[in-house]
């Protein structure tokens, strides 16, 4: 295990200096996650700021890390530190409610059409639900990307976490919960169509980003930003069925 000394002397001694020097070993983890995370939120945050979230998770992960499980720091503490931005960029509440209220408004119409058809919508079909035009629909489907993002990484994330470490002060009903709507995501995920599925699948497995996932893909970016606000909006209405 990678400086392993130093954990050694933090978990059997707590030492205070072994923290922190284990906190510059990493800090480059949260940059990356950081980083990453600049890419989908730019336009509302400051990079030094997604930054200084993430330190928060680092020192977390830190702290409930066990060196004895077969789990890799790098991995664990990822998660750590995406779920510390995550949760601050939602208590800033930085989403107009205008926003979250279309969010809702095609969440609803989602689940209303897939429910009656037993297949996956149209943008016709839900731009006529919704009583816009298609271009508008579009537009939607950027305003709400960002809020969209937040919402299913804490689904993602919170029941990934549950399923690499077992040391958090968890009930047993907690954990059973947490990995069901994982499993419920995970199998909705599969439903999804082909594309939308790419899309998720980029983005929040392989990590890539908008433009990589964009080229990829041969699309646009905007384009790549419409099929990730489809796709969750469409797993957000099949969890809440």
């Amino acid at each position: 295990m990678e400086h392993l000394s130093l954990w050694q002397k933090f978990k059997k001694y707590n030492d205070l200096e072994a923290k922190n020097n284990l906190i510059e070993k990493y800090i480059e983890v949260v940059k990356i996650v950081a980083g990453r995370l600049y890419n989908t939120y730019g336009s509302n945050v400051e990079y030094e700021d997604l930054v200084s979230y993430g330190i928060f998770g680092l020192i977390d992960a830190i702290e409930k890390f066990e060196i004895d499980k077969n789990v890799k720091f790098e991995t664990y503490s990822q998660i750590r530190i995406r779920g510390a931005i995550i949760d601050q960029l939602r208590n800033l509440d930085w989403v107009p409610r205008s926003v979250r209220q279309k969010a809702k408004d095609v969440e609803a119409a989602y689940q209303r059409l897939e429910n009656t058809l037993g297949r996956s919508a149209s943008d016709l079909e839900v731009a006529t639900e919704l009583n816009v035009s298609l271009q508008d629909f579009q537009n939607i489907l950027q305003q709400i990307n960002n809020l969209n993002v937040i919402s299913i990484e804490e689904k993602l994330y919170d029941g990934y976490i549950n399923q690499v470490s077992e040391q958090d002060n968890l009930s047993p009903e907690d954990v059973v919960c947490n990995l069901e709507i994982f499993k419920a995501l995970r199998n909705s995920i599969d439903l999804l169509p082909e594309r939308e599925r790419e899309v998720i699948s980029l983005y929040y497995y392989d990590e890539l980003t908008y433009k990589e996932i964009g080229i990829a893909l041969g699309i646009s970016e905007s384009r790549v930003s419409q099929l990730h606000s489809k796709a969750i909006s469409r797993l957000k209405s099949k969890l809440n069925n």
